[in-house]
């Protein structure tokens, strides 16, 4: 469309980056593009950022449409986003670097494999325990004694010792790829644009490395928010609401956003149901750092466990709810911890 006159011209392209970048250069400028973002991921805003095209990636979810237009086309979904473009209606999302996407890569890589992994231990669970088998030993179930426990099992048919040897070899060979993107993840974390932040994250209580490395992968660029509100919104921790008038109802949290941050941050929450305390562990990992990190790190220890005791003991809201509401104010910390200077 054309700013001045208001002509539309419509044309299809192939999904070739490189006839996409070719067209909109080749378009009297300046110009400005906009895509939804999606599976494609962000190398045509590189490119054509790299072109001299200014482009504009879609948070799909905030994207305006009117609850009585039922009819959807190509056509009509991409008139709707270049007039939100025009009128600056649309809410772009961050582009990652090329470092920051592959670092990202890598840690949704390692989740999917934890996703594997679980899937595969409760598919032994059950094989057990269909067969009356179990675990009397005083050891957590997983451990190097449950292991070793494991490879002695006979289910006595022929049948079920094939499945129990297929599962145990499954669980192996997914522990073994999970050691090594954790190796690769501590090899990249030196040379990463978030290395300074996964350090100062690290000494929060329940944040290790792995837990920081993500919370920086999902989030980016801590300073792009300016509240701490924002990355609790972000994260989808905040209550969602259906008020009007004089009454207001909040009801469960908005689930929006990436879902694995808010899952690192409510297994971190848990930590905090213990009254405040440095361990050796956390004080390996504050070795070093600034000394406004660190109390701001002994702060958020004796808040979220006053919000943990508060709702737990005088509340009695059930600990789920509990670890939710106080991931929620980790959050927080989390971004006064990596932007405090």
């Amino acid at each position: 469309m054309d700013r001045k006159t208001g002509e539309l011209r419509v044309r299809r392209l192939p999904g070739e980056t490189s006839e996409v970048v070719a067209f909109c250069a080749g378009l009297p400028g300046p110009t400005r593009v906009a895509y939804e973002a999606g599976p494609t991921g962000f190398a045509l805003a590189r490119a054509l950022s790299t072109a001299g095209v200014e482009c504009v990636i879609a948070a799909p979810g905030k994207i305006e449409r009117p609850s009585s237009d039922r009819v959807k086309t190509d056509r009509r979904d991409a008139e709707r986003l270049l007039r939100l473009l025009m009128i600056d209606g649309l809410h772009p999302v961050r582009v990652p670097s090329t470092r920051e996407e592959a670092l990202r890569d890598l840690v949704r890589a390692r989740e999917d494999i934890r996703g594997d992994l679980m899937r595969a231990r409760h598919r032994m669970s059950k094989l057990l325990l269909r067969h009356d088998v179990r675990f009397d030993q005083t050891a957590a179930p997983w451990t190097t004694q449950h292991r070793a426990w494991l490879a002695n099992v006979d289910l006595g048919d022929r049948g079920a010792q094939v499945t129990l040897l297929d599962y145990l070899g499954a669980i192996d060979a997914l522990i073994v790829r999970r050691d090594t993107l954790e190796a690769a993840i501590d090899e990249l974390i030196p040379g990463s644009p978030w290395a300074d932040t996964i350090a100062r994250l690290r000494c929060l209580r329940g944040i290790d490395t792995l837990t920081a490395v993500g919370l920086c992968a999902e989030i980016g660029d801590w300073a792009r928010f300016p509240r701490a509100g924002h990355v609790m919104s972000y994260l989808g921790l905040v209550p969602s609401e259906d008020s009007t008038g004089q009454t207001r109802r909040q009801g469960a949290i908005t689930k929006t956003g990436s879902g694995h941050g808010r899952r690192l941050l409510v297994e971190a929450a848990w930590h905090y149901r213990k009254p405040p305390a440095k361990g050796q562990a956390l004080k390996r990992r504050q070795a070093g750092q600034p000394a406004h990190v660190i109390a701001i790190s002994w702060a958020a220890q004796q808040r979220l466990h006053r919000t943990w005791r508060r709702l737990d003991a005088e509340r009695g809201k059930r600990r789920t709810i509990v670890a939710v509401a106080v991931a929620r104010e980790l959050a927080g910390f989390c971004w006064a911890t990596a932007n405090a200077d």
